[in-house]
């Protein structure tokens, strides 16, 4: 009786030895950093043994740790601004009916209202019925705000006055969150309400901010009554981009006389199209 061959050579052995991505591309340096140039994701770290390597472990830590820093730092804008800045929009500054930073990560609810002064001063200082409402928040990312703002704000208000659109006295609010809009329309009845707002920090940016777009909200609104562009900061959507598209959205808002999933902005050159 005839025997099969247990023997295997070394050109099978090698075939059927699984490989992994890593290995694959590990002598390839040129693709690994053209990859890693297209995003700022953690991808193909190298490893020792089942860890990564210290300098890896360092960067994810100071990254975690300036995420948590955007999140508990205050928002001044005297400090974050400028005096030129701050002189030049006039600004009012207001909060939120959360009074401290603690009491706004736990009672999501207070950041949605005007504490009852600052709505009082809305009412009294602020212009009804403009276009255009700039409204600035801190959000969860204090440095959103700070470094964004100033380059985008400016250019929001020349692009509305070349199309004959009135603009608000800009609001600044502390301990903000998205739903106080609703509030904005009650007390100013603008056509368009934008609120810019410190986005959740991640691990890759600290500085990324939102802008919500509202069409004469009103305090029965919910969530899915907004537009939002988001990812507004150097290494997403810088703000010479950003600052395009929102205003071409607000457009599109009072062109269609509401806001929400019926509105979809289609980028490209087509612009906008309301479905």
């Amino acid at each position: 009786m005839k025997h099969e061959s247990t023997h295997t050579t070394n050109t099978e052995k090698q075939a059927i030895v699984p490989t992994t991505s890593a290995e694959v591309v590990s002598n390839d340096q040129s693709l690994i950093a053209a990859i890693r140039a297209r995003t700022p994701a953690r991808l193909m770290l190298d490893r020792r043994g089942g860890s990564y390597r210290t300098s890896d472990q360092v960067t994810l830590r100071q990254d975690h740790a300036a995420a948590i820093d955007a999140v508990w730092r205050t928002f001044e804008p005297n400090r974050d601004w400028g005096d030129s800045f701050c002189c030049a929009w006039q600004f009012l500054e207001t909060e939120s009916a959360a009074a401290t930073k603690e009491e706004y990560l736990r009672r999501p609810d207070l950041g949605r209202i005007f504490s009852t002064a600052s709505a009082a001063r809305i009412r009294n200082e602020c212009p009804l019925r403009a276009d255009l409402q700039i409204v600035v928040g801190d959000g969860l990312s204090a440095a959103a705000a700070a470094r964004q703002v100033p380059r985008l704000v400016p250019l929001l208000a020349t692009l509305a006055h070349h199309r004959g659109w009135t603009l608000g006295r800009m609001i600044v609010v502390q301990h903000c969150r998205v739903g106080i809009v609703n509030q904005i329309g009650e007390i100013l009845s603008p056509n368009v309400v934008v609120l810019l707002i410190g986005e959740r920090p991640g691990l890759q940016t600290d500085d990324s901010l939102s802008a919500y777009l509202a069409y004469r909200p009103a305090a029965h609104h919910t969530d899915s009554r907004r537009n939002l562009i988001s990812n507004i900061h150097d290494a997403g959507t810088r703000p010479e981009s950003a600052s395009q598209r929102i205003v071409a959205l607000a457009a599109e808002l009072m062109r269609c006389g509401t806001s929400g999933p019926t509105i979809k902005e289609v980028l490209g050159p087509k612009g906008l199209s309301h479905q």
